[in-house]
């Protein structure tokens, strides 16, 4: 080979992309994400980058070794199946899929593509596994909390506002998880609190009801975990401070986006924690031997702002267990 051919061809081998020198020495691996909100929404661009850190942490870098592809739902149900569809024909080597409604499509699409689900909740009564420490099929990861959770809130709402005497519970109840918070908030009756539920569906709806329940006096609301609520967190919110009602909520983004007080799963250590067992999966182990987890961290957060204009005097007590004070 003349020198001038050789300096020519090694220039252009400094110039292949990361990804397919890689290939040189190890097949790039896929990775589909389905995501629960729209793939620009940044509380997804927050989880995605959790992830992301997660999997560097395990030696996998987009581009290089790996390739991720994602896609993000949003409000739309007929989403998760176009997506779910689109990702599993890219031939992915794992999905890791958030929500329930994102599992059940990408089942659908494939019973054999190992999928990593996160913010899921009750994945035993709605049928995605078999039990939680040993799921089987193609499907494991890690639940956003279980029902028992649903109490906190009651007891929540109960001590940031002791006038409270009836709480209306927002729920979706056409899945297992809606109808199972109600039930966990049921159970918990020592608190003497009336309860009655108002169903996560329509826009019109929900807000005819929160009406028509603030008309009484005495009223406090809790916002459970659903689809309806992560992609309308700044309108609930927003409905409820129209009747100025004292409300908890699951996840903190509603407290930032100004709701009263909020304790759920740190959402992104739960991404972060979803990269080991897709660095796992990767390696050869099969989601049907990895247990399904529980979160292990929580959070309180208290919007300040939002208690002052209620009229509400935050017990020191519990403003000292706050992990986040919104001023």
């Amino acid at each position: 080979m003349k020198r001038r051919e050789f300096v020519t061809l090694l220039g252009g081998a400094a110039a292949w992309p990361l990804a397919a020198r890689a290939q040189q020495g190890e097949r790039v691996r896929r990775i589909g994400v389905l995501l629960n909100v729209a793939a620009d929404d940044p509380m997804g661009q927050a989880r995605v980058a959790a992830f992301v850190q997660g999997l560097q942490a395990a030696g996998w870098s987009d581009g290089l070794n790996v390739r991720i592809n994602t896609r993000g739902a949003g409000a739309d149900p007929d989403n998760f199946r176009k997506y779910a569809a689109e990702l599993i024909a890219l031939g992915p080597d794992v999905v890791l899929a958030s929500t329930t409604p994102a599992v059940v499509q990408l089942q659908r699409a494939s019973r054999t593509v190992p999928i990593a689900f996160v913010s899921t909740i009750d994945p035993v009564g709605s049928g995605l596994i078999t039990s939680m420490a040993r799921p089987g099929g193609n499907i494991t990861g890690f639940v956003v909390f279980e029902y028992a959770l649903a109490v906190k809130w009651l007891e929540l709402l109960k001590e940031i506002a002791p006038d409270v005497k009836r709480a209306a519970v927002l729920r979706d109840p056409t899945i297992a998880s809606g109808i199972g918070q109600f039930a966990a908030i049921q159970a918990a009756g020592s608190v003497g609190m009336e309860l009655s539920a108002i169903d996560l569906r329509d826009a019109g709806e929900i807000e005819h009801a929160v009406a028509d329940f603030a008309r009484r006096p005495n009223g406090g609301l809790i916002v459970t975990a659903s689809q309806f609520g992560t992609n309308n967190p700044g309108p609930l919110v927003a409905l409820v401070a129209r009747h100025k009602l004292p409300s908890v909520y699951p996840f903190r983004y509603f407290a930032s986006a100004g709701g009263l007080i909020s304790y759920g799963p740190d959402q992104l250590d739960e991404y972060h924690r979803a990269a080991g067992y897709v660095d796992r999966i990767l390696k050869g182990e099969k989601p049907a031997d990895l247990p399904v987890q529980a979160p292990n961290k929580y959070e309180l957060a208290i919007n300040l702002k939002t208690a002052t204009a209620l009229g509400l005097t935050v017990p020191p007590a519990l403003l000292a267990r706050a992990d986040q004070v919104i001023e």
